[in-house]
């Protein structure tokens, strides 16, 4: 058990019987009344985002959550497989478990997955990932950074605006949680 006053993003509450994920929150103090926290809380099984508004200092029920270190292994037909890094066992997950992750992720490539229980919550990579460009369009003389972007098809098969002078085979670094170009990685 915690209190409303306790809330942190990403923590999972148990609320009637069901999993939420805790994606925004903020406290109210209004000049008259009693102090709220407004938050913004996201379903973990089917994804629905809510806006729930709490008393201050109410209790709620908190979800104990397990995070093991995992390695992706392939992707086999619908589901991705994972192995426990501590066990070696494999577990496959469903693509709406792993969600928009799938976009970022390589073979052997390390990842948390989130468990209450038995049952898989999410599947968490690094803020970063280095991935190679497979496709885009040639840069042309004189493109410089500040000019513009263009499309350009990841080694995953996920489509990112890159500046125009970036080629085909350049390693670049995304952020895995936009989906944003973040940079080139000298390799």
């Amino acid at each position: 058990m915690a209190t409303t006053n306790d809330l942190k993003n990403g923590m999972i509450l148990v609320i009637d019987g069901n999993l939420w994920q805790v994606v925004e929150f903020q406290h109210v103090k209004p000049g008259k009344g009693p102090a709220f926290v407004r938050t913004k809380i996201r379903n973990v099984l089917s994804g629905k985002t809510v806006d729930k508004t709490f008393n201050a200092g109410v209790k709620v029920e908190t979800a104990t959550v397990d995070r093991r270190d995992m390695t992706y292994l392939y992707h086999d037909g619908e589901d991705y497989v994972f192995m426990d890094d501590s066990t070696y066992e494999q577990l496959p997950l469903s693509e709406t478990i792993v969600g928009d992750a799938r976009n970022f992720m390589i073979e052997n490539q390390r990842a948390v997955v989130s468990f209450h229980g038995d049952q898989v919550l999410s599947v968490e990579l690094p803020i970063s990932v280095n991935l190679r460009i497979t496709h885009t369009e040639p840069g042309l003389q004189g493109d410089r950074s500040s000019a513009g972007t263009k499309p350009a098809t990841l080694e995953t098969g996920y489509e990112i605006q890159v500046p125009l002078y970036m080629d085909e085979d350049t390693l670049i670094k995304v952020d895995t949680r936009s989906g944003d170009f973040l940079g080139r990685v000298n390799d």
